[in-house]
Protein backbone atom coordinates (compact mmCIF):
# COMPACT_ATOMS: atom_id res chain seq x y z
CA UNK A 1 0.00 0.00 0.00
CA UNK A 2 2.89 2.41 1.15
CA UNK A 3 4.38 1.83 -2.51
CA UNK A 4 1.37 3.18 -4.27
CA UNK A 5 0.85 6.27 -2.35
CA UNK A 6 4.91 6.94 -2.57
CA UNK A 7 3.97 6.31 -7.11
CA UNK A 8 0.39 8.56 -6.61
CA UNK A 9 2.10 11.39 -4.85
CA UNK A 10 5.65 11.30 -7.38
CA UNK A 11 2.77 11.16 -10.26
CA UNK A 12 1.18 14.32 -8.73
CA UNK A 13 4.43 16.27 -8.13
CA UNK A 14 5.46 15.29 -11.79
CA UNK A 15 2.28 16.05 -12.90
CA UNK A 16 2.45 19.66 -10.94
CA UNK A 17 5.58 20.89 -12.01
CA UNK A 18 4.46 20.00 -15.96
CA UNK A 19 1.84 22.17 -15.08
CA UNK A 20 4.24 25.21 -13.23
CA UNK A 21 6.20 24.60 -16.37
CA UNK A 22 3.33 25.50 -18.59
CA UNK A 23 1.80 28.29 -17.07
CA UNK A 24 5.11 29.90 -17.30
CA UNK A 25 5.62 30.11 -20.43
CA UNK A 26 1.98 31.43 -21.11
CA UNK A 27 2.04 33.90 -18.37
CA UNK A 28 4.90 36.11 -19.32
CA UNK A 29 6.52 37.07 -22.38
CA UNK A 30 6.70 40.84 -24.40
CA UNK A 31 5.62 41.58 -28.38
CA UNK A 32 7.36 44.83 -30.15
CA UNK A 33 4.60 46.39 -31.99
CA UNK A 34 4.42 49.07 -34.61
CA UNK A 35 1.73 51.63 -36.14
CA UNK A 36 2.12 53.56 -39.56
CA UNK A 37 0.21 56.37 -40.59
CA UNK A 38 0.48 59.99 -42.49
CA UNK A 39 -1.16 63.41 -42.30
CA UNK A 40 -0.49 66.97 -44.07
CA UNK A 41 0.94 67.82 -41.01
CA UNK A 42 3.48 66.32 -38.02
CA UNK A 43 0.54 66.79 -35.67
CA UNK A 44 -1.69 64.81 -37.50
CA UNK A 45 0.91 62.39 -38.86
CA UNK A 46 1.93 61.34 -35.14
CA UNK A 47 -1.45 61.20 -33.51
CA UNK A 48 -2.75 58.61 -36.86
CA UNK A 49 0.49 56.57 -36.07
CA UNK A 50 -0.16 56.39 -32.27
CA UNK A 51 -3.75 55.81 -32.46
CA UNK A 52 -2.69 52.73 -35.08
CA UNK A 53 -0.56 51.88 -32.60
CA UNK A 54 -3.15 51.80 -29.38
CA UNK A 55 -5.14 49.72 -32.24
CA UNK A 56 -3.31 47.13 -32.43
CA UNK A 57 -2.35 46.66 -28.91
CA UNK A 58 -5.95 46.39 -27.95
CA UNK A 59 -6.73 43.82 -30.69
CA UNK A 60 -3.67 41.67 -29.95
CA UNK A 61 -5.17 42.19 -25.81
CA UNK A 62 -8.37 40.71 -27.06
CA UNK A 63 -6.98 38.13 -29.31
CA UNK A 64 -4.70 36.60 -26.63
CA UNK A 65 -7.51 37.82 -23.64
CA UNK A 66 -5.09 39.61 -21.60
CA UNK A 67 -6.28 41.89 -19.08
CA UNK A 68 -3.60 44.18 -17.97
CA UNK A 69 0.17 44.59 -19.97
CA UNK A 70 2.86 46.88 -19.38
CA UNK A 71 3.70 49.30 -22.20
CA UNK A 72 6.85 51.07 -23.24
CA UNK A 73 8.19 53.12 -25.65
CA UNK A 74 10.41 51.11 -28.20
CA UNK A 75 12.35 52.65 -31.46
CA UNK A 76 10.43 51.10 -34.53
CA UNK A 77 11.78 50.36 -37.85
CA UNK A 78 10.17 52.97 -40.26
CA UNK A 79 7.52 51.43 -42.56
CA UNK A 80 6.86 53.67 -45.65
CA UNK A 81 4.26 53.13 -48.07
CA UNK A 82 5.92 53.95 -51.75
CA UNK A 83 9.54 52.83 -51.08
CA UNK A 84 11.91 50.27 -49.52
CA UNK A 85 13.80 52.19 -47.02
CA UNK A 86 14.17 56.11 -45.33
CA UNK A 87 17.36 57.88 -44.57
CA UNK A 88 18.11 61.13 -43.98
CA UNK A 89 20.07 61.74 -47.22
CA UNK A 90 16.72 61.05 -50.07
CA UNK A 91 15.42 63.03 -51.99
CA UNK A 92 12.00 62.89 -53.49
CA UNK A 93 11.17 64.65 -56.89
CA UNK A 94 13.66 67.31 -56.31
CA UNK A 95 12.92 67.77 -52.50
CA UNK A 96 14.31 66.15 -49.37
CA UNK A 97 12.17 63.56 -48.35
CA UNK A 98 14.53 62.14 -45.09
CA UNK A 99 13.81 62.34 -41.49
CA UNK A 100 12.07 65.18 -39.67
CA UNK A 101 13.66 65.80 -36.04
CA UNK A 102 13.01 65.67 -33.17
CA UNK A 103 11.79 62.11 -32.31
CA UNK A 104 8.25 62.24 -30.35
CA UNK A 105 8.90 60.08 -27.20
CA UNK A 106 6.50 59.15 -24.56
CA UNK A 107 5.80 56.57 -21.79
CA UNK A 108 4.04 54.43 -24.33
CA UNK A 109 5.41 55.28 -27.92
CA UNK A 110 8.24 56.14 -29.91
CA UNK A 111 7.01 58.21 -33.15
CA UNK A 112 9.62 58.81 -36.07
CA UNK A 113 8.60 60.90 -38.92
CA UNK A 114 9.44 61.54 -42.35
CA UNK A 115 8.99 63.37 -45.79
CA UNK A 116 6.79 60.51 -47.67
CA UNK A 117 6.96 59.84 -51.59
CA UNK A 118 3.13 61.12 -51.61
CA UNK A 119 2.81 62.61 -48.07
CA UNK A 120 4.35 65.28 -46.57
CA UNK A 121 4.63 63.47 -42.97
CA UNK A 122 4.21 59.72 -42.50
CA UNK A 123 5.67 58.31 -39.20
CA UNK A 124 5.83 55.45 -37.11
CA UNK A 125 5.39 54.92 -33.31
CA UNK A 126 6.45 51.75 -31.58
CA UNK A 127 5.78 50.04 -28.46
CA UNK A 128 7.08 47.34 -26.61
CA UNK A 129 3.76 45.23 -24.37
CA UNK A 130 4.85 42.95 -21.87
CA UNK A 131 2.34 41.05 -19.76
Amino acid sequence: MRSYLRMFGVAMIGAGLCLLQGTAAIAGGCYQFSGTADGFDQETGVSRAQLALADAVTQYKAAKKLRSVSVTAMRAKPQPYWRDSVSDDQFCFGTHCGFYKPDIVNAHSYTICWHGVISPYVCTSGAKVCW
